[in-house]
This record gives structure tokens, sequence and C-alpha cells, in this order.
């Protein structure tokens, strides 16, 4: 049949009807994604009603609104911004009404929305699943007056019909993707962050994190200077370009409110709102969360749209996820750049450092079930390099790691609060150490400081077995005193942050009662005495069979009296870390 100058596919016999349904089937089958299967309802739709503009609209419940979800011949700043309402446009009266609208002389037609001066005729239907769920609408245009026909409105409906609920699978499939990814997502980047100590390169990495996340035209990070009372603009970005920011006074904005109350802040109509300071007239939405760290805001994270009502609850919550994580790693980071900046002349500040060292460290032996332990460090300067620190595993299982970082002073006891960091958060998913051990390497790699490198030991304690598993990344082996007798396990490995896909082996010792467990830095047998000579490993055994039935605490206290015997007035060149462990 030609209408209008347009020829339409009518459907001469039954199996041609058939075909069809058969066909429409098939594409609303075959896949869950969302971009698929809008592409495949297209194809279907505008083979056999032509048209010279083509849209799916898909409805949101939250806005109240139609948006373009694919489009043919629409040109993209009308995909990408345009909105309907309920009952605006043909396309709107279709969805509230529930029923096709068909205007064959659209020129004349007030209900019709003026994108394409060109157009004569649109047919809008609207998409219902299960219960008369409104799911979109489908929407055509042509250049040609009266294109459409009865008969054209039918077929349309009768395609409508039959992909609507598979549409709305598909965006539900989509959320719940979009969900997984966001918490795998969450994941890696709060380690990933943790290990940023360059706060401009942090924060440029935060801003791409966020946009995979959350999609913005405006990202800020303001920070908060309490003494004049303002958020300190530090890092924006408009459209993926850095730009630079304003300072807010804490008493102003939506920032402001965000970092007074403590709570994420989401505005749906940023010019309807009074706090809003407009900066930007395309900006219509808004979210601002704050930066808080052990109860005490740091700062503001914004992000802004030029879309009504964009930002949801759904943003909200997985911004209120990952801001924890930006606070450390941005108070990291600051600190970080704090001692890189005052790296000449800082004596008196490395106190201070040596004091929060003490504070990251175990101050003392923990209570571990099935062990008595002491333990002592003795830094080469100020602060050590050095690292040691107990991760409970639940009731069954203690991780142990000794370890030390390449050089000395404050970039290695950086680099150890690093180490010490990712142990922590890598432990709990490693059931072994060997694998512990693969994955802190490779996350090393990952952010490589030159020249910086760690041996670490890791053991792993489960006390009901009184079972030891350990492996060793170039630290010094532990000693292992039993009735007198001192064992050293060979277990071998390459120091961490070095080598790329490195594998490490791993032992397993069966402890029992009155077993001692010596494990140490190789400060201790390098110390050297005036003469240039090293305390050495032997001199360290023969002390430990002396006193291998002491407590651990007298143990630890002799060898570093021994210590300062044999230095005899010698500077200590090297931080010595000394563990020792009595199975109970």
């Amino acid at each position: 049949m030609e209408n209008a100058g347009h020829p339409s596919l009518r459907f001469r016999e039954r199996a041609e009807l058939l075909d069809f349904f058969l066909e429409i089937a098939a594409v609303t089958s075959e896949t869950l994604d969302l971009d698929r299967l809008l592409a495949g309802v297209a194809g279907i739709t505008t083979r056999v009603i032509p048209c010279e503009l083509f849209a799916i609209l898909l409805y949101s419940e939250r806005r109240r609104r139609l948006r373009i979800h694919y489009a043919i011949g629409h040109r993209r700043e009308v995909v990408e911004k345009l909105e309907v309402a309920l009952g605006e446009g043909l396309s709107g009266l279709a969805a509230i009404e529930r029923r096709p609208i068909l205007s064959g002389d659209v020129q004349n037609d007030p209900r019709y929305l003026r994108v394409v001066d060109a157009v004569q005729t649109e047919l809008a239907v609207p998409m219902l699943s299960r219960g008369g769920k409104l799911v979109g609408v489908i929407d055509m245009q042509s250049t040609t007056p009266h294109a459409y026909t009865a008969y054209e409105q039918s077929t349309l409906q009768l395609i409508a019909s039959r992909v609507a609920a598979a549409i709305d699978h598909a965006r539900l499939h989509r959320r719940i993707e979009r969900q997984n990814r966001t918490l795998r997502a969450l994941t890696r980047l709060s380690q990933e962050f943790s290990s940023i100590l360059d706060l401009d390169t942090l924060l440029t990495k935060i801003a791409g994190a966020v946009r995979s996340l959350v999609l913005f035209d405006s990202f800020s990070i303001m920070l908060l200077d309490e003494q004049r009372g303002v958020l300190r603009h530090r890092f924006s970005s408009r459209y993926d370009e850095r730009v630079t920011g304003d300072n807010f006074p804490l008493d102003q904005g939506i920032t402001g409110a965000a970092a007074r109350q403590r709570e994420a802040i989401r505005v749906d109509d940023a010019l309807a709102d009074p706090r809003y300071i407009p900066l930007h007239p395309d900006i219509r939405s808004e979210v601002a969360v704050p930066l808080v760290i052990r109860d005490k805001v740091i700062g503001v994270m914004d992000l802004e749209s030029e879309r009504i009502g964009f930002f949801t609850e759904d943003h909200v919550r997985v911004l209120s996820l990952l801001a924890p994580q930006i606070a450390i790693s941005i108070e990291n980071a600051r600190l970080y750049q704090e001692l890189a900046e005052r790296k000449k002349g800082m004596e008196a500040d490395l106190a201070a450092a040596r004091e929060l060292q003490s504070v990251l460290l175990p101050r003392q032996a923990p209570e571990v079930p099935g062990l008595e332990i002491a333990s002592g460090v003795r830094p080469a300067h100020e602060i050590s390099g050095d690292l040691y620190d107990f991760f409970p595993q639940g009731r069954e299982r203690t991780v142990v790691a000794v370890g030390d970082v390449s050089g000395k002073g404050a970039a290695a006891a950086l680099y150890a609060a690093l180490v010490s960091g990712l142990l922590r958060i890598m432990a709990p998913a490693r059931a072994r150490p060997s694998q512990l051990m693969k994955s802190l390497n490779t996350a090393l790699l990952e952010r490589k400081v030159d020249a910086r490198f760690v041996t670490l030991l890791v053991l792993e304690w489960r006390h009901r077995k009184r079972q030891l598993r350990m492996a060793n990344a170039g630290a010094m082996p532990p000693l292992i005193v039993r009735a007198g007798e001192v064992q050293a396990p060979r277990v071998e490995g390459v120091p961490l942050g070095l080598l790329e896909d490195r594998e490490y082996d791993e032992l397993s010792f069966q402890a029992q009662p009155g077993d001692l467990i010596v494990l140490y830095s190789d400060g201790v047998e390098d110390q050297r005495n005036s003469a240039g000579g090293h305390y050495g490993r032997g001199r360290l055994k023969g002390l430990i069979e002396l006193h291998w039935q002491a407590a651990p605490q007298t143990l630890v206290d002799a060898v570093f009296e021994d210590l300062n015997r044999f230095s005899d007035g010698a500077r200590t060149s090297d931080d010595q870390t000394l563990i020792v462990m009595k199975v109970k």
C-alpha cells in the first residue's frame, strides 16, 4: 500500500504475521543488554513503518519524565538533554493517557513539541508492561503530512506491547549489573586511593573514579580551613577539564550546609534552592557529600549536573560509601606532602612523627590465643623504616608481619606505613601467606616508588592446631627453638616492589607447647662495633640458646642489652626490631 508517498509493509497472509511475531520474540529474548535490545526494536519498527525521526523514550518514575535512550535522526543535543514531562507533547500525552497519539499535521497541532521544523506527522505509542506499568514511549515522526494511518498505529501498538516487558527486564538487569560493578569498583578504588601519596595525582584519580560511578558535569573537592571558617577550593573539573574554583564561607551554599550538618545533601533543582550559590547558570542539580575522618570534617565533595533531578538516592549511597576512603586518602596524601616539603631541616618534626608512628605500630604485644608475645623496636633515626603488626582474622587465625623498608628516615617510615595499610586491607581476603605476598607485590609495583622496596616475613598462626604457615620476601628467616635447639626454617622469596609476577613459597610448621619463635629485622645481625665487626647470627643464636626457657620479654631485654655491650658505643646503623613468641 502507498501512504502519502511512503511504502508501508502490510501483512498479506497469516504466515507473514506469524513470522513477524517470531522475529519480535527473537529480538526480545536473545539479550538482556538494553542497548542491543533497543537497537533491535528500532530495526524491526523502522523496517515496517518508514520514518525520518525515531526515538525510544524510557520513563523514570522518580523524575516522572521521559528521556530518549535510543534515537535515529535526532540531533545529539536533543538526545542528550531533552526530557519530556507526563502530558507534555504528543509522547508525554501518550504516556499519561496510556494510549496511542497520532497527529497528521503537527504544524497546526498545539500539542507538538517543536524540535524539528520539517516534521509533519508524529505517532507516539506507550509501552506498558504487566499491570499497566509505564515503561516508555515509541515515537515516530515523518516529514510527510498524514504519513501514518490507523494501520501503522495498530502495527506500532503490536510492537510496543511485545517489547515492553523485555525492555523492563533489561533495565532491571542493567541496574543490578551497575550495582555489582559499583561494589567491585568501590573495593578496588579504596585500595588504589590508599596508596597514592601525591595529592594532585590523588585528586585527579578521585575525579576520574567518581565519574566512572556517577556521571556529572562539574566536580569539586573543597578542604576545610577551620581558622578562616571557609571551604577552600582544592580541585575542580568541568566537562573533564581542570578549572579553577572559588572558596566558600562555611555558613553559605549547599557545600557549607553539607559540612555543617555532616551529611550528604541532594538538591533536585539548584536554582529553586535558596542555599545555592549561582556560579554557573546552566547547573540545575547538585549533591554535596562531607569528607569526615575520625569524626572530623576535613572537606566536601561536590557534584553538579545540568539536568534537573539528575542525582538519585543510589548516587548518594555510592558517594557516601566512597567518601570515608577519599577522606583518609586525602589526609594521608596531605601528610606525605607536608613531610616532603619540609624534608630539609625537619629534625624537630621527626620527633612528632616518631610519636605518631608509636601510635600506628602496636604499643605492646597483643594477646594472641596460644601465644605469649613480647616485642622491641630500636630505630636508627627518629623514626623507623621497620614495620611489624598483628592482624587477627576471626577467632582462629592471626597474621603476623615483620618487614624492613629500603633506606631510612621519614621516606622509609612513610613507605612502611603504606605497606602496613595495604597489609591491613588485603589480609582478610587472602587465605594464605603466599597469596598475600603475591597480591602485595603487585599492589606495590602498580604504585612504584623509585628506589623503594620492602623485605617482609608473614606468618599465619592457627592456635587450635598450633600451626604456623609462613612466606618470606627477602626478610630474615625466623628462629624456632625446641627443647633448647635452634632451628632456622628455610623459606625464601624476592623482596616486594622489585619484580613483577613473583610467586612465593610457603612453609608449614607444627608447633608444640614450649616452642620459641624469634622474628627480627636484619638490623640486629648487622649491628657493628667500634672495630667494624658484625654482631652476626651466631652470637644471636648463642644468646637465644642460653635464655630459651626465659619469658619472651626477658629474652627481648637480654638481646638488646647484649647488642649494647657488643656495639661498645658505636651508633645503631640500622633499625632493629625483635619479636619473641612462646607457644603456650
